[in-house]
């Protein structure tokens, strides 16, 4: 039985104040409502729209300006270029890709991806884990976690590799839209099955690239985990200077 787990106090806020910034509310370049008019507005205390602030400007939808206050940045850039590490999760068809399913189940979630969805700590949630290989040898592993109200009545719980990638079914299945994608990249030290699935030395450290897709309103569909060698990996990009 799936179990719908309310999102915290300021994970609802921060939602809020994402949808205000879609309909046009607070546009692009503006202010952001302040700390005290938005606990008069709302009702909640200060800590409360402290962090909903603060998880608004991680993922990229406000800043921070010295004299100026909180600016509304806007939409984060929607991620659909081929190659992003989002939009290949998001796509990549189980049963045709290279590599193999190796763990469907359900698993205490991690704590990036309790924040991401809003979940409480200890909560268990259904995870799926890919290995990607080429040439035989182990490149990415992907471990996607899904918000219980998304399982049932999809095939997501199978152990059997899932035919097409998972926004097309939850989208056909469940008649939800994904319509952007936060990329979060950090290095750590892999646990002892993911340095085993991955082949790696002791002492190895992984790319996290925490993959985060969400509708229009900032619900978070899928939280992915995308784990890189840092040993095999090299990250070049090119932008232009103003």
């Amino acid at each position: 039985m799936a179990y719908e787990v309310e999102p915290p106090k300021y994970v609802r806020l921060a939602q809020t104040i994402q949808r205000r910034i879609e309909d046009g509310t607070y546009p692009p370049g503006t202010r952001v409502p302040s700390e005290n008019q938005l606990v008069q507005a709302f009702g909640m205390s200060r800590p409360t729209v402290v962090r909903a602030l603060e998880l608004l400007k991680r993922d990229g939808w406000v800043e921070s300006r010295q004299g100026f206050g909180t600016i509304v940045r806007g939409r984060p850039a929607v991620v659909e270029q081929k190659g992003r590490r989002g939009s290949e999760t998001l796509t990549r068809d189980e049963s045709q890709a290279a590599g193999r399913l190796v763990e469907v189940g359900y698993v205490p979630v991690p704590v990036r991806v309790a924040s991401a969805l809003g979940l409480p700590k200890r909560a268990k949630i259904l995870m799926r884990r890919f290995l990607v290989e080429e040439d035989g040898e182990p490149v990415e592993l992907v471990s996607s976690y899904f918000p219980a109200g998304l399982v049932e009545g999809t095939e997501l719980e199978s152990a059997d590799a899932l035919t097409g990638g998972t926004r097309a079914h939850l989208e056909t299945r469940k008649k939800v839209r994904f319509d952007h994608v936060t990329e979060r990249v950090s290095a750590r030290l892999p646990e002892r099955a993911e340095a085993e699935l991955l082949d790696l030395p002791e002492g190895v450290p992984v790319l996290s690239v925490l993959v985060v897709a969400c509708d229009a309103s900032g619900q978070a569909l899928q939280v992915s985990d995308v784990l890189l060698p840092a040993d095999r990996q090299e990250l070049e990009d090119t932008y232009r200077l103003n």
